[in-house]
């Protein structure tokens, strides 16, 4: 089966059908945030150096990072970007040791990014605009690492699952014209709003199915926008993780210090048969005491995986 390999510099995880999903923390992006991007573009990184670490804590397995600020003083993205791309990674690499995603619509910052990353870092994204194509792939190839690949060509975003397969089929057979296997394919589906569209949650689900079938590639998405625009948003993201888990999703760019939805996730895994024995299932209910007793979900996250009562992915040793 399919397995997507992303690495830092003492840390591997293993995206795959067999393995437990993976939780891409999702915080460290100004876009939607304007205090970060405030932040950022006065040089603060504070926020950024406490979303890597209690991203990390609560169990995100790699770490997605974008640099997007649109500055006062500079609105060009090719200029801004890049060094500040630079600089956020080589800031959260040194704080913790999980696997990280260059972020990027600008080709410069993700090159930026891949010079300084350690490891094996996951690229977000290409799309199957022809532009991006020819801009993004070569640098795949380059740095030999793993790439998002999101559903929408030069016409946009369409309605149509079929379409959407259809552009996810021409990125991995491009990809492949590259020598880019399958394998470091992986395809954001692109979930749609349910509050928009009534069957935008089964039409992911569908489609998860057959790029597992048809095509053999990993999948991920941005979870919380399944429930865009509703009350109790988590809820429905806590709901939405396991049914597309069950449909063959390996992934997702997620916020993970929201219990719930960690929760519902750990559950999954269990039932899927991707914890051995219950190992991590256990492991989180001793987060969930200290939740009870009090904890923020970071600190009882922190004080379970310091008694041994998780993993955060397989570690390999290096010759």
């Amino acid at each position: 089966m399919t397995r997507t390999t992303v690495e830092s510099e003492s840390k591997t995880v293993t995206i795959g059908f067999e393995e437990p999903f993976c939780v891409i923390g999702e915080r460290i992006n100004p876009t939607g945030r304007k205090k970060l991007a405030a932040e950022l573009e006065a040089g603060d990184f504070s926020t950024v150096e406490r979303d890597a670490i209690e991203q990390a804590a609560c169990g995100a397995m790699v770490l997605d990072v974008n640099a997007g600020v649109v500055y006062n003083s500079n609105p060009n993205p090719n200029e801004t970007e890049p060094p500040l791309m630079r600089r956020m990674i080589e800031l959260v690499q040194g704080l913790v040791d999980t696997p990280l995603c260059i972020d990027s619509s600008v080709p410069g910052a993700l090159e930026a990014g891949l010079e300084v990353a350690k490891g094996r870092p996951l690229v977000n994204s290409v799309t199957g605009e022809e532009d991006r194509l020819e801009l993004v792939l070569p640098l795949v190839k380059k740095y030999n690492v793993p790439v998002v690949a999101i559903s929408n060509d030069d016409t946009g975003i369409s309605e149509d699952p079929d379409v959407r397969f259809a552009v996810a089929k021409k990125i991995v057979e491009r990809a492949s014209d590259f020598g880019i296997p399958a394998a470091d394919i992986v395809v954001d589906p692109l979930l749609m709003p349910v509050g928009a569209m009534a069957t935008a949650g089964r039409q992911v689900f569908t489609l998860v199915r057959r790029l597992k079938e048809e095509l053999g590639v990993n999948t991920t998405c941005g979870a919380s926008n399944v429930s865009f625009g509703l009350p109790n948003r988590h809820g429905i993201n806590a709901a939405f993780l396991p049914m597309a888990i069950a449909s063959g999703m390996t992934s997702a760019i997620m916020n993970p210090v929201r219990p719930g939805e960690m929760e519902a996730i750990r559950a999954a895994n269990f039932l899927m048969n991707h914890d051995a024995n219950g190992a991590t299932w256990i492991g989180f209910s001793r987060v969930l005491d200290g939740l009870k007793e009090g904890a923020s979900f970071a600190e009882a996250s922190k004080a379970a995986q310091d008694a041994g009562g998780g993993r955060g992915g397989r570690r390999r040793r290096r010759g």
